[in-house]
């Protein structure tokens, strides 16, 4: 028995006992309906898979237009209810106008059981799969938003960040190509996200990828997608990047990492606004805002040949470099405090603050890693400290930033300092990652920030 529920609306009582009959057998819940006035007051029925509905409910009246009226205010309760309509006068205008109107189906009296059998679960099959294009579209909107939620913010108000953020705001509405230049850590990604969000794009996704992860053999198949068997791990089809982000914006971090040969399968997806899966033939036309970014000198690059002139000019149509923290006058303590209420909050340490003598410090300091090396050394300062008031020595701090192997620290200490923030800032604040590659426990590493913060 099918788990359906069904609803018979005619005025000829024979025939409400017929099919209740013929279909009480088939399916969970059949309910029947002798005035079509019911219709409107019927409780729960946007629960109701399939309304078979007669067409003529007046004497001497075989128009059809009563039922085509009656299927209208169905559907107006019910949206997504599958609806057959029933009438001894066959008409094929009028078998046309019903189907315009909504209807899945049409069928004569008398009718053939089987046939009208077929007819119904036809009918509930296609109820079911609009319930499931329903609960499709439901989960890819809740997709689109998780992708999409802001994890950071752009914080700060100096004349540069201002000077950034008003060309993004040009160029957002905008579906150009836009490279996005800066030093490591200035919020390049935070940057592209923006352009994102201020465009006609944003409530599509935004699929973000770090091209000097890819590896040269595995490029094709995660931009552009693979068929099943196409290669030895290939166990199903994939779609690649360019399609994920179809209809929304594509972002290739570091892309200035790419060898001449990748470049080039590159720049004939982007020209040709196609791509073919590894394994197929088929081209797919792909739509999207393509935002590139990279902290190498492209136009240096492209001199020694290291990189296409004509890739360049395909994602260079706007070019925006984002500022060095250090060239954000006034953006350091703004951002100390943000990230201080941020990781006190995260760390359940309420009434945390920085003494003047320990913002001094970090105003003189050059912040070689910029707004990612502030966040986590407020992060590290946040989780060290053992009063409400942070000092100078709560920050550890690289003071020697031009220090090398070669050139050799100072002092021992001085050393350890060097390799322990270098390792922190390489590994985005993870102590796990920094703790093994300096081939330490995460607890000693603790205990070193804590004797090299005295």
């Amino acid at each position: 028995m099918i788990d359906g529920k069904i609803l018979v609306i005619d005025d000829n009582k024979s025939i409400l006992s017929a099919l209740e009959i013929l279909l009480q057998f088939e399916y969970k819940q059949v309910n029947t309906i002798s005035n079509p006035n019911q219709i409107t007051s019927f409780p729960n029925l946007k629960e109701f898979d399939i309304a078979l509905l007669d067409m003529n409910f007046s004497a001497g009246v075989n128009t059809g237009n009563e039922g085509l009226y009656w299927l209208r205010e169905l559907k107006k309760k019910a949206p997504h209810i599958s609806v057959i309509m029933m009438t001894a006068y066959g008409a094929v205008d009028l078998a046309v106008q019903a189907l315009k109107e909504g209807a899945a189906d049409f069928v004569l009296k008398p009718w053939n059981n089987e046939k009208l059998l077929v007819t119904v679960k036809s009918a509930y099959s296609l109820r079911q799969s609009r319930q499931e294009i329903q609960q499709l579209k439901k989960k890819e909107s809740h997709l689109k938003q998780v992708i999409n939620q802001d994890k950071n913010y752009i914080i700060g108000a100096s004349k540069s960040l201002t000077k950034v953020l008003n060309l993004t705001r040009k160029v957002a509405k905008t579906d150009v190509n836009v490279l996005i230049t800066g030093e490591n850590g200035t919020g390049k990604e935070l940057i592209a996200r923006e352009l994102h969000r201020m465009s006609h794009r944003k409530e599509e996704v935004f699929i973000g990828v770090d091209m000097g992860s890819i590896s040269e053999n595995l490029f094709e198949s995660e931009l552009f997608g693979h068929t099943k068997g196409a290669f030895t791990d290939a166990k199903e089809d994939r779609a690649g990047k360019f399609e994920a982000a179809n209809g929304g914006t594509l972002f290739l971090d570091e892309i200035g990492n790419l060898s001449l040969q990748t470049q080039a399968k590159l720049l004939s997806a982007i020209q040709n606004k196609v791509v073919v899966r590894v394994g197929s033939n088929k081209p797919i036309p792909v739509a999207i805002r393509l935002v590139c970014a990279t902290n190498c000198n492209l136009d240096a690059m492209v001199a020694e040949g290291l990189f296409r002139e004509d890739l360049l000019y395909r994602i260079n149509t706007i070019h925006i470099e984002v500022p060095a923290l250090r060239d954000r006058e006034g953006d350091v303590l703004v951002l100390a405090d943000f990230y201080l209420k941020r990781f006190a909050n995260k760390y359940d340490k309420a009434g945390l603050r920085i003494n003047s003598m320990a913002q001094e410090k970090l105003l003189e300091y050059t912040w070689p890693g910029n707004v990612r090396e502030l966040q986590h050394t407020i992060e590290r300062a946040v989780i060290l400290c053992e009063g409400n008031v942070l000092k100078p020595t709560d920050f550890l701090l690289n003071t020697n930033t031009k220090m090398t192997l070669e050139t050799g620290p100072a002092t021992l200490d001085e050393m350890e300092q060097f390799m322990i923030t270098n390792a922190l800032n390489k590994h985005d604040g993870n102590y796990s990652a920094a703790a093994n590659e300096l081939g330490i426990s995460r607890q000693t590493l603790y205990n070193k920030l804590k004797k090299n913060k005295k």
